[in-house]
């Protein structure tokens, strides 16, 4: 059975959470996996929650990389940390009873309808989570992992949370690869280099074409991981979009730029975008 260790916790001291005693928590059923562990759907205090399991001792790490970047975050659009159980070792969170993003775009059939109103609410909500963790101080805090599996929808779909802090780090650090997530990470990312938050938003453009398409991003290609970073490499993009309105095909462009210092910051991206609405319901 997985327990932190008394250094471990000593480590979260002074972190803004609860410790939860596990006996207050009524499990219900498996509703997912993240970038560790087994996501619970449970009950504790008489409210929905989600708990993250971690099922060894080699995803402490990442267990404790998520509660000490969760405890630092308070934004509408990232989901809320309760607090932690130790014996066994859980995070309690905020449950999302409209599952993810990526599962409204490509789940099952029929797929649920949605206008170009909401692919835009999505992305702005998005967008605004990510400036306000690359705007933290005193070091912006990267998402590393921003994909729509991770992007989680509530109050019957229209407000996105923002999850999955696993693999979240300060700026200026490097990554192994993440295979799920080939299809949203930047080549900077992939390719070793040393990177800063503009790789969160080279993912955010790729979402943005995501939504706006209904297609998984580089389906075309096949083949493994590593087929779609040789390509991203190389320079391929998504195929642009017939008669999509050229602002946001430039802001969406910018985005998945080679070169990170050419890309927009997240914040432009914030606050380019309500423009751009109201430029298409004109």
């Amino acid at each position: 059975e997985c327990r932190l260790s008394a250094t471990m916790v000593e480590t979260l001291a002074g972190c803004m959470f609860e410790d939860i005693q596990y006996a207050d928590i009524q499990v219900e059923a498996a509703v997912g996996r993240g970038t560790f562990g087994v996501v619970f759907k449970a009950v504790w205090k008489g409210k929905d929650v989600a708990i993250k399991t971690i099922e060894s001792d080699n995803e402490r790490n990442a267990f404790l990389v998520e509660l000490r970047q969760l405890s630092r975050v308070n934004h509408p659009n990232i989901v809320k940390l309760y607090g932690f159980c130790d014996n066994p070792v859980c995070l309690v969170m905020e449950y999302a009873e409209c599952g993810s993003l990526y599962n409204l775009l490509h789940g099952a059939e029929p797929q649920p309808y949605y206008t170009a109103s909401h692919a835009m609410s999505w992305c702005l909500q998005c967008a605004q989570g990510v400036a306000y963790l690359h705007a933290m101080k005193p070091k912006a805090l990267i998402h590393r992992d921003l994909k729509p599996p991770n992007l989680l929808l509530v109050a019957r779909g229209t407000v996105l949370k923002i999850c999955d802090f696993g693999t979240a780090c300060d700026i200026q650090t490097y990554m192994t690869n993440n295979k799920g997530s080939a299809a949203w990470m930047a080549p900077e990312v992939f390719e070793g280099s040393n990177y800063s938050e503009k790789c969160d938003v080279f993912s955010w453009g790729i979402i943005l074409w995501e939504v706006i398409t209904r297609k998984k991003p580089f389906d075309e290609i096949g083949g493994s991981a590593f087929c779609i970073m040789w390509a991203v490499h190389r320079g391929t993009r998504p195929p642009l979009i017939k008669d999509l309105p050229e602002p946001i095909e430039t802001l969406m462009t910018r985005c998945w730029d080679k070169e990170p210092s050419q890309r927009p910051s997240m914040n432009e991206c914030h606050y380019t975008e309500p423009q751009i609405i109201i430029f298409i319901s004109v």
